[in-house]
């Protein structure tokens, strides 16, 4: 093995030897020891990302087997690693990311008893994230893709005294498991159609599964294959109608909901789309499938983030929107757009994530938006950074958000792929429903009217966990009289960090990525997909893109979305109101989120409930208890029962007995002879 093998191999198992430290010899390093050890693992596995992206911009890549684990039937099953362009940008991205919110966690989950577990956890889901994202071949991506999908589990269930914790992490499992069988199908479809899981080997036989056909139902061989891949990427990236668990999963605490939700878990399905393009540029129905999809989830996500009062599913929902918009992008064959977004998304959602955390200890663990304003004053870094990264959220010129955004638009716009008209409609309504959204939370929780202090918002009851963020319906709250602070350093500090590239990152990195030789012989689109090839012949630097941003339609929108939040929320309070009374059926739609879980609820857990009911009368009750258990008993009580009428102790009836026993042999015997 290499040296620079051997640095590949220190990136992923650093976190892992720090989650196996904090996790079983929690109690013998103690609180500090567990920080240490996990925020080392890390910061190694970062440093490392950092050489290894060095050697990559030297022109060195990697894609080779670190270990072979077995050979069954013709398919190799390996351990390897596949070290390009877009390997190192996830690699610096993820443990970035996952470094932040380690040190955001030791001033976030302070007195929180679970709180080397924690640790062990965030740092376990790093190593299932990088394990996913440096793989080069099926059976790795399909082991980190089930790994982290587990550790969210844990995660999102951290609380598990709580039922709604537990709830929410059971329904993140379960709808995930719908989007991983069909990614089980795809993966199972190639190694059938190539005999390999290797990358390189499925990707060289491209062409030969575009000319065949599925044997039974004559469906194009490569557009079976490329749509199953991608419903489990709408089960980890959250698209409808495989969205539902990503705003219930807010029960866990807001770390994770910046690791998991923002930079990492739910990016896993734009990267492995994005890694799979020479597949699925040889399928434009997959490309339709999956744009329409994206599109349908960018704005109709966006609309419930309108109807939100908890800060955290506000982001949640922003979350899903952006995960929408990236899927867009994948669907008109801007692949190196799509994760250009899911680079500077990743840093502008964490740093809004972590502000909304840092919100919720200066407000003594309060929720609710409706409880708040004013808070500028009280916290001047929470407030500052929140509005960087609101800005780079919508887009506004020379920010990140900008930058990536726009390029989206441009792709869409310039598209021909069917549904490309929708998509277009749905993300530039997008654009204003998303600066409404955000600006509605961003004036509601730092400017206005100051509502918090109130008596019926302030429990004097906290609960086992004093550090905890209640549901909606358990929320601590000011003390009437009391103010809110500013959260200590270590919350800051990661804000501060997460800030810098939310502003400047989309500037210096998008003429590489998307116009430059970045994703050469990485991502590959087809000479009929346009991409970004407008947009290219139209861009002259950064800089004169944001100010050519100024004069386009999705800066308006934006900024029209921002005067309409500050109308409604700053100076006519009361037309909210309003609308929602004039509008009772849409908000009532909205305020129950489409009615999917209700949908599910009743359809498929009630399908499985009536089942299991079937299956326990007619399996439990009939055949086992009724046939094999008290059908046993019944016979050998008739056995015995009869039995009875025979052993009476009177000799007379045993001669009788005997005489008919002898009759009935010898008529036998005559009858057989």
């Amino acid at each position: 093995m290499t040296d620079m093998q051997t640095l590949y191999l220190l990136v992923p198992l650093a976190p892992l030897a720090g989650a196996i430290l904090a996790g079983l010899f929690g109690k013998a390093i103690g609180r500090t020891g567990a920080h240490v050890v996990t925020i080392l693992g890390v910061a190694i596995a970062l440093a490392a990302s950092v050489y290894i992206y060095q050697d990559v911009q030297a022109g060195n890549t990697f894609n080779g087997t670190i270990y072979t684990w077995m050979v069954a039937g013709g398919l190799t099953f390996e351990v390897g690693f596949l070290i390009d362009s877009l390997t190192v940008m996830m690699m610096l991205v993820v443990t970035f990311v996952s470094l932040m919110v380690h040190i955001y966690t030791i001033g976030y989950m302070a007195e929180d008893p679970g709180y080397q577990r924690f640790f062990s956890y965030i740092s376990l889901f790093t190593f299932s994230m990088l394990m996913l994202v440096m793989s080069n071949n099926f059976m790795q991506l399909f082991f980190g893709w089930e790994a982290v999908g587990l550790v969210s589990y844990l995660l999102i269930g951290f609380w598990y005294d709580r039922p709604t914790a537990i709830y929410a992490n059971l329904k993140a499992f379960l709808v995930n498991r719908v989007g991983d069988f069909g990614f089980l199908l795809g993966i199972g479809l190639i190694a059938a159609y190539t005999g390999s899981l290797n990358y390189a080997e499925v990707f060289a036989q491209a062409d030969s599964l575009a000319s065949q056909e599925m044997a039974v139902t004559g469906w194009p061989l490569i557009t079976a294959i490329c749509i199953c891949l991608f419903i489990g990427a709408m089960g980890k990236s959250a698209q409808v109608p495989l969205h539902v668990w990503l705003p219930d999963s807010m029960e866990g605490p807001t770390p994770i909901s910046a690791l998991i939700h923002a930079a990492t878990m739910v990016t896993a399905g734009i990267f492995m789309v994005a890694r799979m393009s020479p597949l699925f540029e040889l399928s434009d129905t997959a490309l339709s499938f999956v744009l329409v999809i994206g599109a349908t989830t960018a704005l109709f996500m966006g609309f419930l983030g309108i109807v939100q009062n908890d800060i955290k599913r506000v982001v949640a929902y922003s979350t899903l929107s952006q995960l929408g918009y990236m899927t867009v992008a994948l669907g008109v064959s801007a692949y190196s757009a799509a994760v250009f977004h899911l680079m500077t998304h990743a840093f502008f959602k964490a740093l809004l994530f972590l502000g909304a955390g840092s919100v919720i200890i200066g407000m003594h663990h309060d929720q609710d938006m409706r409880n708040m304003g004013g808070l500028w004053k009280y916290m001047p870094i929470t407030w500052f950074t929140s509005l960087l990264g609101s800005l780079a959220l919508i887009g506004f010129p020379l920010f990140s958000g900008f930058f990536s955004k726009d390029s989206i638009i441009e792709a869409v716009h310039a598209s021909t792929i069917p549904g490309a008209g929708y998509a277009l409609f749905c993300v530039m309504l997008g654009v204003f429903v998303t600066a409404f959204y955000s600006f509605r939370m961003y004036f509601l929780v730092f400017h206005g009217k100051e509502r918090f202090g109130n008596a019926h918002g302030h429990h004097d009851h906290h609960g086992d966990h004093d550090d905890e963020e209640p549901s909606a319906d358990h929320h601590h709250g000011l003390a009437p009289g009391q103010k809110p602070h500013e959260s200590p350093w270590v919350v800051t500090l990661p804000l501060v960090l997460l800030a810098i590239p939310s502003v400047l990152i989309g500037f210096f990195t998008i003429e590489p990525m998307l116009f430059g030789d970045w994703f050469k012989d990485v991502i590959f689109v087809g000479d009929n997909h346009v991409g970004l090839k407008e947009l290219e012949a139209n861009f002259h630097g950064p800089l004169a893109m944001a100010i050519h941003g100024l004069q386009t339609a999705p800066f308006w929108l934006a900024m029209g979305g921002v005067v309409v939040a500050w109308f409604f929320y700053m100076v006519r309070p009361d037309i909210p109101a309003a609308i929602q009374r004039i509008f009772k059926p849409i908000y009532c739609l909205l305020e129950n989120k489409y009615f999917f879980d209700r949908f599910n609820e009743i359809f498929f857990a009630g399908g499985a409930r009536a089942l299991g009911k079937g299956l326990w009368k007619a399996g439990d009750q009939a055949l086992i208890d009724g046939v094999a258990v008290n059908g046993t008993a019944r016979l050998v009580g008739w056995v015995a029962q009869m039995s009875r009428l025979f052993q009476t102790g009177h000799l007379y009836q045993y001669a009788f007995v005997m005489i008919i026993g002898v009759f009935i042999l010898l008529t036998f015997w005559f009858n057989r002879g």
